[in-house]
């Protein structure tokens, strides 16, 4: 047993339908899935219901663990979309999914009214950019449904976010809002077990800050949370490898998971299953103990 920042036991695992998670074992692996027009990476590809199964059908059989729904984009500059456009584009791909497979379903969201839907049709946790801070509802509705959520840090909004870089202290500023935002999930009722956290590589960061918190992920461990990294295909890998077009930066990405990983991250989110699957498990075999 490890602790939390307010001092509470934290279990060393999640249950997830069949599955138990458990940190510091190895890495597990979010495989992504936006059924949005206008990702940064896929927008557009799978937000049908037959092209979205056809896409956990891909992720599944490459050894994802977690899938992780999504239907408000969140790049540098994607406009808010309405509650309800977001429950038209998540409900109907998370029925089809709970349909097709028992994988472990997030839903990426900062409403709290999308997280209740979308486990009502079943998805098992809750993956909130905000860290609870955007729908002041979240935290109480997720300690209510009893399920695990991540907390990331952001500044602003993915219209502001880029213009919001300036840190004097950038890892003890993250670790500050994160230790803030376990506090508030805790005094909400959610289980500290159940709270995980993600830096927010990409997300009001520049390229170098970026590459500093990989390089001191382990920092991030103090929190007492198991940790997500999401560096999949970003403009930080596209700068470094002068590489435009997002889909063409699956090696970058897996040198960005390889230290995420070195860090001791538990989770990665990624685009690419298969080519992901293997990353971590050479990197795991590396550097777990």
């Amino acid at each position: 047993m490890v602790k939390t920042t307010s001092g509470i036991p934290l279990p060393r695992s999640w249950s997830l339908r069949d599955q138990i998670f458990v940190w510091g074992q190895r890495t597990y692996l979010m495989g992504v899935l936006n059924v949005t027009p206008d990702s940064f990476s896929d927008g557009g590809q799978f937000n049908t219901v037959e092209a979205a199964l056809a896409q956990v059908r891909h992720l599944v059989a490459a050894g994802i663990d977690i899938l992780d729904i999504g239907g408000q984009s969140t790049r540098p500059g994607a406009l808010e979309i309405s509650l309800a456009a977001e429950l038209n584009r998540i409900l109907p791909i998370v029925n089809a999914v709970r349909q097709e497979c028992q994988t472990p379903i997030s839903v990426d969201t900062t409403r709290a009214a999308v997280a209740q839907a979308a486990v009502a049709a079943g998805a098992d946790m809750v993956n909130d950019i905000s860290g609870g801070t955007y729908d002041p509802q979240m935290l109480p509705t997720v300690a209510k449904l009893g399920v695990p959520i991540v907390l990331m840090h952001l500044r602003g909004s993915p219209q502001t976010m880029q213009q919001l870089t300036d840190y004097p202290d950038l890892m003890g500023e993250i670790s500050q809002f994160l230790k803030q935002r376990i506090t508030a999930a805790i005094a909400a009722g959610i289980n500290p077990g159940h709270i995980a956290i993600d830096p927010g590589i990409g997300f009001a960061k520049t390229g170098a800050q970026n590459l500093e918190i990989l390089r001191r992920l382990r920092e991030f461990h103090s929190l007492g949370c198991p940790i997500l990294v999401g560096p999949s295909r970003k403009s930080f890998i596209g700068r470094i490898l002068d590489q435009p077009d997002p889909k063409a930066r699956s090696w970058g990405t897996a040198a960005a998971c390889s230290a995420a990983i070195a860090g001791a991250a538990d989770i990665i989110r990624v685009h690419d299953g298969a080519e992901m699957r293997d990353v971590c498990r050479v990197a795991d075999a590396i550097w777990r103990l």
